[in-house]
């Protein structure tokens, strides 16, 4: 299955629509809990804006009846005043319920987006190697903001437009009754519109959700590969690949929004209708005096208010709609465990000398695939430096993914001065072990922060000592500013070899026990090689050191060399003495020298 493939399995691609999930939305609403003060702030001033929107058409009611038609001027310029300070109060607290809803809104986004960001870094490996970064980035950054759209917007508007609904309904009912029923005839149409609406958003708003993912991460994709793109001359042919992503989810939307196209207007469109009904028979009661002309225009004014709150409850729905579609893939990120877990009575890890020992280990990285590593049984003393060689795919990462315990065995045993990693907790064995990856990972920021990555605290002499140590220092002086020099995003204006440089002093800064260098030296020059090398002889002086390497001119002076075959360690000992033997490390050593 390639990229897009899994694309496809992970980006949520599920036809079936969204239906009303109660659990979602109670698990939702409790991240609007710490902001209960505010919430209630502009709850409150939702039920002061409720009450204007009622109060204001009755208010009509008797300026008419009871003052215009009474020619009493005093009582007029009453209710003007009353009126006006209806309006002036609904002025005020919208704009209060407004910034509430929008203090919260913003605090509730960070805090979930916050909550997803820590809970990516505490998910295993395995789960990073399986998903599409650029899907998890659509899930942090787009399903979270429709989310905080209905909690800190939709719950408040849900609760007022209902209340304003029951609230005209009842008032109707009593001014007259009989006019109020034959104002509600097209609600039995509007129902049926609903309907329609209601069961193709389900669909089209989880399409919207897995277009834009699938977006999202295209682009991602792209990005990172662009140097691919450009070297083999397939930047047409990935253009046009984006294209048809794009439109698919441009139609996906569009799909999702023409719905909202013909049904908003239906709704317009029954309540110009309902309008038209009170005009006519409220007209024809006016002139055989069965109901007053006062009630007439409140009624106008009712009918234009009950099918506002309508209108803004359909688009309600299409936020609810979006809003449970990213809430299920967001709830489902956050309850997906990490393979790795502390178990409850972790202890410590105390300080180690080093001594790291693998007991018949087997392992694969899922259960549905097949072993990578059988039966492996390994000894490494303290401040001993043991080299895995051997062809690629036959285990040697895997090994020095177990001992920092970034995988689970499958079976046996992986202990450090005979404790199982398994029962300590992840964050003091990682304090003791340094990682020298071979794609030196920089983040974008100074220098100096990257060689205090490990060690925040560090002073600026510790870290130029560092990087005296590890070989980096003369090329940091020579940049203008030094130490301060800002690292580009992928590092891509310094070296391979001065990245690497920066990893070494990375991890000399961190004086980590147990060091893995896993291909440190590949993709450099000879000269940048020795450097390296030399950086690496003080690293590893005095601790214990899993060195893996394809290069075996690097590892020559090793205390221990390990080939790697099929996942099995096939043969140990030292460089002459193996080449001595004639067996698998002479045959790897005479094809990479036999030029």
């Amino acid at each position: 299955m390639g990229p897009r493939g899994i694309l496809e399995q992970f980006s949520g691609a599920d036809q079936r629509g969204v239906a009303f999930n109660p659990r979602v939305v109670a698990r939702l609403l409790a991240y609007l809990k710490p902001y209960s003060r505010q919430m209630a702030a502009a709850f409150s001033a939702m039920l002061v804006i409720t009450a204007c929107t009622l109060l204001t058409p009755y208010l009509l009611k008797v300026a008419v009846d009871q003052y215009i038609t009474q020619g009493d001027r005093s009582g007029l310029i009453s209710i003007s005043f009353l009126t006006a300070g209806a309006f002036l109060a609904l002025y005020v607290a919208t704009a209060m319920q407004q910034y509430f809803l929008s203090w919260v809104g913003q605090r509730v986004l960070a805090n979930l987006r916050s909550e997803l960001f820590d809970h990516l870094q505490r998910l295993s490996l395995s789960y990073h190697d399986t998903h599409i970064v650029g899907v998890t980035v659509s899930r942090v950054m787009n399903d979270v903001a429709t989310i905080n759209e209905l909690l800190s917007q939709g719950v408040i508007t849900l609760v007022g437009d209902l209340l304003v609904l029951f609230g005209i309904l009842i008032i109707m009912l009593t001014m007259s009754p009989r006019l109020a029923l034959l104002t509600f005839v097209v609600l039995p149409l509007m129902i049926l519109a609903t309907i329609w609406f209601s069961r193709r958003a389900r669909v089209a708003f989880r399409e919207t959700r897995t277009r834009v993912a699938k977006v999202v991460g295209d682009l991602a994709e792209d990005i990172a590969g662009v140097r691919v793109i450009q070297a083999f001359g397939q930047e047409n042919s990935t253009q046009e690949r984006f294209n048809q992503v794009n439109e698919a989810n441009r139609d996906a939307h569009v799909n999702a929004m023409s719905l909202s196209f013909i049904f908003l207007p239906t709704i317009e469109f029954l309540g110009v209708l309902s309008t038209v009904i009170v005009l006519w028979f409220g007209g024809q009661a006016v002139g055989r005096g069965e109901v007053t002309l006062g009630v007439m225009v409140a009624f106008l004014s009712y009918v234009t208010r009950f099918f506002q709150p309508i209108q803004e409850l359909s688009r309600m729905y299409t936020t609810l709609q979006a809003a449970m579609a990213g809430g299920e893939q967001v709830l489902k990120l956050l309850d997906t465990p990490p393979d790795v877990q502390d178990r409850p009575d972790a202890a410590t890890l105390p300080p180690v000398q080093g001594r790291v020992t693998l007991e018949h280990v087997s392992f694969r990285y899922r259960p549905d695939l097949p072993e990578v590593l059988h039966d492996v049984n390994l000894t490494i003393e303290p401040g001993q430096t043991v080299a895995l060689v051997g062809a690629t795919g036959a285990g040697k990462s895997s090994i020095g993914n177990l001992i920092p315990r970034f995988y689970d065995v499958s079976e046996g045993v992986v202990a450090i001065d005979g404790i199982d990693v398994r029962t300590v907790t992840q964050r003091s064995l990682h304090r003791q072990i340094g990682l020298v990856p071979q794609d030196s990972f920089l983040f974008s920021g100074s220098v100096a922060e990257n060689i205090r990555f490990g060690s925040p605290q560090a002073s600026d002499e510790e870290v130029e000592q560092a990087a005296r140590l590890a070989n980096a220092h003369d090329f940091i002086a020579r940049k203008p500013d030094k130490y301060q020099m800002r690292i580009q995003e992928g590092a891509a204006n310094i070296s391979v070899g001065q990245r690497q440089l920066l990893c070494i002093a990375r991890a000399i800064l961190t004086d980590p026990r147990i060091l893995i260098l896993d291909e440190a030296t590949s993709n450099v020059d000879s000269l940048t090689e020795s450097l390296i090398q030399d950086a690496l002889r003080k690293l590893l002086h005095g601790r214990t050191a899993v060195v893996i390497a394809h290069r075996l001119s690097t590892i020559r002076s090793a205390d221990l060399i390990c080939v790697v075959q099929d996942g099995m360690i096939v043969e140990q000992g030292q460089h002459e003495a193996l080449l001595a033997r004639g067996g698998a490390y002479a045959a790897l050593y005479q094809r990479q020298f036999s030029s």
